[in-house]
């Protein structure tokens, strides 16, 4: 999960090399290693990798590089972060954490932090994971105010400033209504707002005679670094069991197959061979595609069809032009995510990736500091991580329609403003994959939340735990599977994990 941070003091910062992980921010974490599972195994073979045979040989981990763990996870986004620390939290299982770069350096980071309920809908294959993940981060917020040493609002940016979504015309006026009406029916507490009545809540925001606004009272926000800074100190807290290690700026290389039973069994990084006993998780967001087409024999034809949608954030400091007293999002960002997970088309290509479309809402919160952070972008740009001015001042422009003192306040993207830029890990389906890979019941993918990566985390992290148990979920993750979902994809069952020759003729043994 990649993103790029711009800094008008100093655009491409560099990592900060620290020696004690406890006191590092997730930003500038370096690998750190800690108790080592179990004994070398023996014997096995990698399927084809990333790089030229050739190459891979020349750099093959020895059994000193080696490490034995129950579970091993590609990617330290919130999502594989969140996974590993369940896993340690709820189970005896050891636990080793991949990434080729360091948490938060991805759409994690480039995120705007709300847990909210007001783009949801009830009924639709998304809304009980985000219900159950909404009440998974309550619970952790109410525990981490228990423990002391600090709140939950020093300790994971919690903030319950509640959401608006906000509507200008008649016609979307009538959608906050009813839209309204469905939410407080699902059991969340939802009120609807005048012009008038909003306008006492936001009194800067400017929504003409004819807007109004949806009130979610109980959605909440939570800033990424800090959340993924405690979640980190809980995963570590089990490093001296030999229960977790991590594996930083150590890209994953290629997969390593067991020669008697033909399953995959490690991972192949860099430096170093991750041993998974149980389970091996492939959840590295909008990479996820090309990794598995790294790891995976070309004639196994599996094309998840997870692609970067590029995502520009403003965070600008010391503004004080605007109060923001709520969360603020246009009906048109929630109808895009209606209609996407309403849709059944699982090409691998849209319209609008060919074009390179560009969408813009507005998106307005605070964050801990009280900076102003407006978003937010969605645009197809491949993994482009460079900012385009242009798009930046669009976003400036459509907040201003929503909030009159900003139309006259030139932009000056050098002088106290962030710009951050992630790829979201898009699905055209709108909807996650959350599944074992057929015919490799041992390598399981969670990918593909495009901006809900860090609102559905903590529930896809307990639905994770609970495939790998085999134990009946608390969500149905049955809208999350792969089989019978992707149109054009064939799984040809054992071609190229049981027959040995097809893997073996270029390994040396």
């Amino acid at each position: 999960m990649d993103a790029t941070i711009a800094f008008a003091s100093a655009r491409n910062p560099s990592p900060t090399r620290v020696s004690s992980p406890s006191s590092a921010s997730p930003f500038s974490r370096v690998p750190q290693r800690f108790a080592v599972c179990g004994p070398w195994r023996g014997r096995a073979r990698r399927l084809r990798a990333l790089r030229p045979q050739s190459q891979v040989q020349a750099t093959r981990a020895t059994a000193s590089d080696a490490s034995h763990h129950d579970v091993v996870v590609v990617g330290a986004g919130i999502v594989g972060l969140t996974i590993a620390r369940h896993l340690l939290l709820h189970t005896p299982l050891s636990v080793a954490v991949v990434d080729a770069a360091v948490p938060c350096s991805g759409a994690t980071g480039a995120g705007q932090g709300y847990v909210w309920m007001c783009h949801r809908t009830p009924g639709s294959d998304m809304w009980e994971l985000a219900v159950r993940s909404k009440q998974l981060w309550e619970e952790l917020a109410a525990e981490v105010d228990g423990q002391g040493g600090g709140s939950a609002r020093e300790r994971l940016g919690w903030m319950r400033t509640g959401s608006l979504l906000v509507g200008r015309t008649p016609e979307e006026l009538a959608s906050l209504e009813e839209r309204t009406k469905v939410l407080s029916q699902a059991g969340i507490h939802a009120e609807f707002l005048s012009a008038s009545s909003l306008h006492a809540l936001e009194p800067a925001l400017s929504v003409g005679k004819d807007g109004g606004a949806m009130f979610l009272p109980q959605d909440c926000q939570i800033d990424a670094f800090q959340a993924v800074s405690l979640i980190e100190k809980t995963n570590n807290s089990y490093s001296s069991e030999g229960r977790y290690m991590e594996f930083y700026n150590d890209p994953a290389m290629s997969l390593i197959r067991s020669e008697v039973t033909g399953t995959v069994e490690a991972v192949q990084t860099s430096r170093n061979i991750l041993y998974g006993r149980k389970a091996i998780i492939i959840a590295s967001g909008a990479w996820t595609r090309s990794l598995l087409h790294s790891f995976l024999e070309p004639d196994l034809k599996l094309d998840i069809p997870v692609k970067p949608r590029k995502g520009h954030l403003l965070v600008v400091e010391k503004f004080d032009k605007v109060k923001l007293n709520h969360g603020l999002m246009e009906v048109g960002y929630a109808d895009y995510q209606i209609a996407q997970s309403n849709s059944s088309n699982m090409a691998s290509e849209s319209s609008e990736d060919e074009h390179g479309a560009l969408s813009i809402s507005m998106t307005a919160t605070l964050d801990t500091k009280g900076n102003l952070v407006l978003g937010s972008s969605r645009e197809f740009k491949g993994f482009s991580r460079e900012v385009d001015k242009s798009v930046v001042k669009s976003m400036w422009e459509r907040a201003g329609e929503f909030f009159p003192a900003m139309k006259n306040v030139p932009l000056d993207i050098d002088q106290n403003t962030q710009i951050k830029i992630g790829h979201r890990p898009y699905m055209p389906d709108g909807k996650p994959v959350i599944d074992f890979i057929p015919d490799l019941p041992n390598v399981l993918i969670a990918t593909g939340h495009e901006g809900n990566g860090l609102t559905m985390a903590l529930g896809t992290a307990e639905m994770v735990t609970d495939m790998i148990l085999g134990n009946p979920g608390k969500v149905d993750s049955s809208p999350f599977s792969i089989k019978h979902r992707f149109s054009g994809i064939i799984f040809r069952k054992y071609q190229c994990f049981l027959h040995m020759p097809l893997v073996y003729n270029s390994v040396q043994k």
